[in-house]
């Protein structure tokens, strides 16, 4: 996952970064309630995010104002306290009047059987989002961890890159062209190939 548009410089050893950083939904509570110094860990609430995101097909946490974007966290993942996120109460942003939200119903959210039709989540793949969604930054999951986590071992396995597809970049009037003489869609191509090939639904992260 890459976006360079609200990145920054990092290095070691940490230096006092700017706030605006990293598209608003993905930004981590450490950055929205004001954090100076901070790490890559951000980057690991972000593919939290992310992860939900494909799971439920929609944000997770759609704020219109940081503090819009806080309260929507908080909503779900219950308002932080100096036990479960030590600093907590020093950062910059924590003298704003948060209302108390006092438990944390994200596996609402992803429940391990539904009924109705909701995104399902396993208790390894719960696992990983919550440790990716934890409040305090020097406990959130590494990336290293993150990718030897168990949820990667279950069945349907990540599918390896060789049938992952790969389309160039084209030019403007190859595409107008492609049109013209109607070519199959370069994705139907793929899922034709994969239903010749036996593989459909035995791969994918999510099924």
């Amino acid at each position: 996952v890459g976006d360079g548009g609200l990145a920054r410089q990092y290095g070691s050893p940490l230096k006092p970064y700017t706030q605006v950083v990293v598209t608003l939904w993905y930004r981590a509570p450490e950055v929205l309630l004001g954090a100076k110094k901070y790490s890559t860990a951000i980057d690991m609430w972000s593919l939290g995010c992310i992860m939900a995101e494909l799971l439920s097909k929609t944000p997770l946490f759609n704020g219109k104002t940081e503090f819009d974007q806080l309260d929507k966290i908080f909503r779900i993942l219950g308002t932080p306290n100096e036990t479960i996120w030590p600093g907590f109460s020093k950062l910059p942003g924590v003298k704003v009047n948060f209302v108390k939200h006092q438990y944390n119903l994200l596996r609402r959210k992803f429940p391990a059987t539904s009924f109705t039709g909701s995104p399902v989540l396993s208790d390894a793949g719960f696992d990983l989002l919550n440790k990716l969604l934890t409040y305090d930054p020097e406990k959130r999951i590494t990336a290293e961890d993150a990718l030897n986590h168990e949820w990667f071992r279950e069945v349907p396995l990540p599918k390896s890159k060789e049938f992952m597809p790969t389309f160039p970049a084209q030019h403007a009037q190859d595409r107008r062209l492609r049109r013209i003489m109607k070519s199959p869609d370069p994705l139907e191509e793929q899922r034709r190939r994969e239903l010749q090939q036996g593989e459909l639904g035995t791969g994918g992260l999510f099924g």
